[in-house]
């Protein structure tokens, strides 16, 4: 077995140079940690060092990251979200790193290869761990440090990963920036509010954790108690309080970017207010964003957020004054769909100052409907049923025995594409008959924007005098009153209790970002029932008196960013905007597009004089004069060393980028965005997105309805066959190991059985027999006559699965050609010997003249040798002078071998 530092004599080249980077990667691994680089398309390179390090009193599993440079930086920690690993945030680190920083990353407790129990972000568990990294940080030498053992750090991470981010800041002065992601303010807060449990998001919680023994076992105790009661208990309240980042709101003083969900019934929009409230009033800067996603689903702007955090990090931890942080505030708004795959079209609306939620507060009168008018369950999207009674404005209500069936608003994992949508017209909701009151406004005269909490005063009585638990919602009715949409899905629950019944009381309503077109009604609506609620299992009758008019805030000095379409574009309706988008796109591709080549109609793809430059360069490429050809049948492999141009290569070929030279062409037809012909490519890139409340087939189902085409041309069963995934369709995403979603993500891709599969690296976070599946896979599916494009660095696995390689480096192809063919020729030699080689002779081999490496093989009885200027007689020669015990000499190439070769010395 090959030690460390003959595997780095082998790999790297023999110069003084190459040499020193050798001896510092090894000073790495001597310090106990497992350095593996990891960048890829684009100086600098980034390492990683993985190791167990115990800054709490439990082993904590941690990735560290840094690039090029022999500069101080600063540091960045990244927390991951619940039920999740510090694989998770990967990416995200590697680009921090690349830009600068250095990046730690870590498995919270009881997660991932970490120890201990989940305490929920205990200031004595969790945040203590992130202090004792901060003090593991302050050691590095690369680190900028503010004065000793203080690094100059900030923290980023979502929803779990965001609260202690927001945690560490309270307890550790030494954190001097924060950006947490849709995360809580108060856990009593966002699993009791107002005292009404949260009961489908908390079971969620737990699950997702691995269950309540994975808990601290207090934790666990209180999760069991008021799961049964339905209510917080003092006991409950005072353990999730300290564990809140509220609890301390005074100690917060740092920069701190807010990023909150606006699909998100777990952690609402309020909790960001309730930060921003307590950071600023304790001096410090704060900029809010909320995003189009959250918790329920949607689309979580990851690109937009992290660049915006790298921003954020550039101006308060690298002091770089000029840098742009954006707005104080920033929304995300929903208008008219894209045509190209039907996604919701999106622009940012902001403003210089934060206006909290109940900002231009604007009074709409209501009316009490009752049994009156179009039922609410007409039309698509709409509740069902009329209220049991209406006098006045007065409207009375049931909730039922044991609260069932219960009102359906938000569905979590599920209602955050639909909530996206509701500007269209497009939303989930349910009331049912006898269990909810209405009241509602005339028809609008203009548009409405609300921009935050609307609210109500209302009088509640429960005619037994018991606690009243309704839920509030405001609708969007349509003028004809046939549909009705729930903005962003959300309800707020309110707990009546009897000391509070028979007087006006104000309500708040959940917050949105939502614009009421003229002509519709606002209809709000109480509810005694909501599915993801517990309410009282006695029947109980209630009266809501409306007491005022609805307040709607319209936040006046939020501005929306100018349209990407034509303002009038903006205002037609979905189907007119598609019909028209569509049009447009077509006629540019008629006089755009090259005509198709009928040569290569056969042809899966064929590459041409391919360039592609980096961004902001004039002379310095990722891709350059790149051009080879793949046949149906083949499993081709794309090698090459890290900024080889691989990752570009495919993003030209799926056309999310276009080349600035050559052309790709996939059976004959020229790639651009959105080509016609790139419905017969499956791709699997940089991992799939799931619902992981949902089962492995809803979640394919769901992705194939959305693409719009025919269900019957899925072809979903045979995609399942060959993935291999069985019984595990039926069960929840969540449960699945990597590899089981590894292997859904392809069958994603191989929805509709696409001529062409490409697969970029396919076996990350693989043990070594999944990827044995995944290997079986990648041959199955080209066995009958499709193509498979596998990039990867696992030489070994290429070699077994691939039929042919395309090897590059730095941008240029090196090497084409059948596998056996680039394997079976080539300077390196197999010694066979009498006797086991030692380590010290090994070395002495590969100091000889003319010898590029040398490295015991695997059973220790002979030595593969790379000739670098030596020829095989004169090694035998110089093995002899050395009295090694020769039995054999002859030529040994392997993959590995051939491709170390290649790219020293192939390139251009």
């Amino acid at each position: 077995m090959e030690t460390p530092t003959v595997r780095w004599r082998r790999l790297l080249p023999r110069t003084p140079a190459r040499w020193a980077a050798a001896v510092a990667v090894l000073a790495v691994l001597v310090g106990g940690g497992t350095w593996t680089a990891v960048a890829d398309d684009g100086p600098p390179a980034v390492q990683r060092e993985d190791r167990m390090l115990r800054p709490g009193g439990v082993e904590i599993d941690t990735s560290y990251f840094t690039a090029g440079g022999s500069g101080k930086r600063p540091a960045v920690l990244i927390g991951h979200g619940f039920g999740g690993s510090k694989n998770d945030v990967r990416a995200q680190a590697e680009k921090l790193a690349a830009d600068g920083y250095a990046v730690l990353t870590w498995s919270a407790r009881g997660f991932g290869k970490s120890g201990g129990a989940i305490s929920l972000n205990d200031p004595e568990g969790e945040v203590k761990d992130v202090s004792g990294l901060i003090d593991w940080l302050a050691g590095r030498p690369e680190v900028e440090l503010d004065k000793k053992g203080d690094p100059r750090v900030g923290l980023t991470g979502a929803s779990y990963g965001g609260a202690v981010s927001l945690l560490a800041a309270g307890y550790d002065q030494r954190v001097d920036a924060i950006a947490p992601v849709i995360t809580y303010w108060n856990l009593v807060d966002a699993l009791f509010p107002d005292g009404v449990f949260k009961k489908l998001w908390a079971g969620i919680f737990v699950t997702s954790g691995g269950g309540c023994e994975k808990f601290e076992k207090k934790l666990c105790e209180m999760y069991e108690r008021v799961a049964v009661s339905g209510k917080p208990d003092a006991a409950a309240t005072e353990l999730l309080t300290e564990r809140s980042p509220s609890a301390v709101a005074d100690r917060i003083k740092v920069p701190s970017l807010l990023v909150q969900g606006q699909s998100d019934s777990l952690f609402p929009l309020g909790h960001a207010d309730a930060m921003q409230k307590a950071i600023s009033a304790n001096g410090a800067p704060v900029s809010v964003d909320w995003i189009s996603g959250g918790h329920d689903g949607g689309d979580s702007e990851t690109a937009r957020v992290e660049g915006r955090v790298g921003s954020w990090f550039d101006r308060y931890l690298k002091e770089e004054t000029g840098t742009d942080t954006g707005p104080a505030f920033r929304v995300t708004r929903t208008g008219g769909i894209d045509s190209t795959d039907g996604a919701a079209l999106k622009r940012g609306a902001s403003s210089d100052t934060y206006p909290g939620l109940r900002s231009g507060g604007r009074e709409i009168p209501l009316r009490a409907t009752g049994g009156g008018g179009t039922p609410a369950g007409a039309g698509a999207g709409a509740g069902t049923g009329t209220a049991t009674k209406s006098t006045g404005s007065a409207e009375t209500f049931r909730n039922p025995a044991g609260a069932v069936p219960p009102a359906i608003s938000a569905v979590p994992g599920v209602g955050g594409g639909l909530s996206q949508l509701s500007s269209l017209g497009v939303g989930l909701s349910l009331d049912f008959p006898g269990q909810f009151g209405r009241f509602e406004s005339a028809p609008l005269a203009t548009s409405v924007r609300v921009t935050g909490t609307p609210t109500v005063r209302v009088n509640v009585k429960e005619a037994a005098g018991q606690d009243a638990v309704l839920f509030g919602k405001v609708y969007d009715v349509s003028p004809d009153g046939r549909q009705q949409v729930l903005p962003s899905q959300l309800v707020a629950p309110y707990r009546i209790t009897a000391d509070q019944q028979g007087k006006p009381i104000e309500l708040a309503l959940p917050a949105v970002d939502h614009e009421f077109d003229a002509g519709h009604r606002m209809r709000l609506v109480f509810s005694a029932t909501d599915l993801g609620y517990a309410s009282p299992a006695e029947p109980a009758t209630y009266t809501v008196t409306a007491d005022g008019p609805l307040t709607v805030p319209t936040a006046p000095a939020v501005a929306t960013a100018a349209a990407t379409l034509p303002w009038w574009t903006w205002g037609l309706p979905a189907a007119a905007l598609v019909i028209a988008a569509g049009l447009l796109i077509t006629a540019r591709r008629r006089t755009a597009t090259p005509a198709p080549d009928p040569a290569l109609t056969d042809v899966p793809l064929q590459i041409t004089g391919l360039s592609k430059k980096y961004a902001k360069s004039v002379d310095r490429y990722a891709v350059r004069e790149l051009s080879f050809r793949v046949e149906k049948g083949q499993v081709l492999g794309l090698l090459g060393p890290n900024g080889a141009g691989k990752t570009t290569t495919l993003r030209m070929l799926m056309g999310l980028i276009a080349p600035d030279e050559g052309e790709i062409r996939v059976f004959g037809q020229a790639i651009r965005p959105g080509a016609p012909v790139l419905s017969r490519v499956g791709a699997f890139v940089e991992g799939a997105g799931f619902l992981p409340h949902l089962s492995g087939r809803a979640n394919l189902d769901l992705y194939w309805q959305a693409t719009g085409r025919p269900a019957e041309d899925a072809h979903i069963e045979e995609a399942l066959e060959i993935a291999g995934l069985g019984d595990a369709l039926a069960r929840a995403v969540r449960t699945y190991s990597q590899g089981m979603r590894q292997r859904l993500a392809i069958a994603q891709a191989m929805l509709g059985m696409p001529d062409l599969l490409i697969l970029d690296e396919p076996t990350n976070g693989l043990d070594p027999p999944q990827i044995r599946e995944m290997r079986d896979v990648m041959i199955r599916y080209a066995a009958g006559g499709r193509t498979v494009i596998v990039s990867s660095h696992l030489l070994s696995e290429v070699e077994q699965s691939c039929t042919h390689l395309v090897v590059m480096d730095r941008g240029r192809l090196v090497q084409a050609g059948p596998v056996a063919e680039i394997t079976g020729s080539g300077d390196m030699i197999l010694v066979t010997v009498a006797e086991t080689v030692s380590e010290p002779l090994a070395e002495k081999v590969a100091s000889l003249p003319g010898i590029g490496s040398a490295v015991r093989t695997d059973d220790g009885r002979g030595l593969l040798v790379r000739l670098d200027g030596a020829t095989a007689s004169r090694l035998v020669a110089d093995l002899v002078r050395l009295d090694v015990p020769v039995t054999g000499v002859g030529p040994h190439r392997r993959l590995e071998d051939a491709f170390l070769t290649l790219i020293s010395g192939g390139a251009a």
